[in-house]
């Protein structure tokens, strides 16, 4: 599983660094895999990460894998509400892009 659209910085990694590209796929890979923390939760984490850091395209994305995860409407909304404690205002206004259709 990978957290971009190929065609972004991951396309751009492969053809500059193939071997480096390899290696921070693997790793991915293997931190987003299920473990003490569900797949799911990580993505919500990574959907947070995404609200306070300002990235809407992420946050679109990583909404709408947590839902094909299984995540609700609920779990989406409560982990906006974590970025906005953490992050304040800006965390919530780029998390809302986890609701645009």
């Amino acid at each position: 599983m990978t957290t971009s659209r190929p065609g972004g910085w991951q396309g751009m990694l492969q053809k500059g660094a193939p071997q480096l590209s390899k290696q921070v796929a693997d790793l991915q890979n293997m931190i987003v895999a299920e473990g003490a923390l569900s797949a799911k939760t990580k993505t919500l984490m990574m959907l947070m990460g995404d609200a306070l850091l300002g990235h809407s395209e992420g946050v679109a994305n990583l909404a709408k894998r947590a839902r094909s995860q299984g995540a609700s409407e609920a779990e989406i909304a409560e982990t906006l509400a974590m970025a906005f404690l953490m992050g304040g205002l800006p965390g919530i206004v780029t998390g809302c892009n986890a609701f645009r259709e």
